[in-house]
């Protein structure tokens, strides 16, 4: 029997890329999966996909930055279902540009969805899972969550927090039987950054162009097969586990890679 077989997920950000293609894995995988998204007709068409490959699937309009709402669905899965296997704190937003072209209100917005997100829906499915004694919460970071990367420095706070949470509740979660994973994947082929808000007038084109991009559906296959085995940290695509193995071991190897993609963005400005 597969792993995920009869179990139940709820996957946050389900309407687009990692998150849909993780709702479409889970359930090929016999999993029924509750996909929930602010975006309601993504999650639904995510949902009819699921459908017509004979799985089973709902789709639940969701603003993670709203922890009321959070709490809500969480209980309400866990009732309908008898319980959560699975708790993917997939949804998350991107603000690209230089530090001094952000304001607070950038900074508030993107901590909210991608750092408050993933605090309502642990906090939620955590107490669930401690009173049944087990089930899994993966949290999806980023490698900007391990390793400088320059015109995303508020991403990358939000990142680098989301694998501080994850990293240091594990040791806790532990005995009392919830398992916690975070996901750090490199150049993912995704709409999150084609959709983001870029500020300033720098050359994000040349930020954009990440080697070694992989497919959102080997990207998914990935992350599931990480907490099959029960991986802490869940790093991929291999350009992605050696750029953070040298930033572990060398970090001032690193740094002037960062400066370079830096200097690259900043070359189409003006005002300097």
């Amino acid at each position: 029997m597969d792993y995920y077989q009869n179990k139940v997920a709820l996957v946050t950000g389900g309407a687009s890329g990692i998150g849909s293609a993780l709702v479409k894995a889970l359930s090929r995988r016999g999993a029924t999966v509750v996909c929930a998204d602010i975006n309601i007709d993504g999650a639904h068409e995510t949902v009819s996909a699921v459908r017509r490959d004979g799985g089973s699937a709902e789709a639940v309009r969701l603003d993670v930055t709203r922890e009321e709402e959070v709490n809500c669905l969480v209980d309400e899965t866990a009732a309908k279902h008898g319980r959560i296997d699975f708790m993917f704190n997939n949804a998350g937003i991107g603000i690209g540009g230089e530090f001094r072209d952000m304001t607070t209100e950038h900074w508030r917005r993107i901590i909210q969805v991608n750092l408050w997100g993933v605090i309502y829906g642990t906090t939620a499915a955590y107490r669930v899972m401690r009173r049944q004694r087990f089930g899994s919460i993966v949290n999806t970071a980023s490698m900007a969550g391990l390793v400088p990367v320059p015109a995303l420095s508020a991403y990358a706070t939000t990142k680098h927090a989301v694998v501080g949470l994850s990293v240091s509740l594990l040791p806790e979660a532990k005995d009392l039987g919830v398992r916690i994973h975070v996901v750090c994947p490199g150049g993912i082929d995704t709409p999150i950054f084609t959709k983001a808000e870029i500020l300033g007038n720098g050359d994000w084109d040349s930020v954009k162009k990440i080697p070694f991009v992989m497919d959102v559906d080997k990207a998914a296959a990935r992350i599931i097969k990480g907490v099959r085995k029960n991986k802490a940290i869940i790093v991929f695509p291999l350009s992605s586990v050696l750029v953070w193995h040298l930033y572990r071991l060398m970090p001032d190897a690193v740094f002037p890679l960062s400066t370079m993609m830096a200097r690259k963005f900043r070359k189409a400005r003006r005002d300097d």
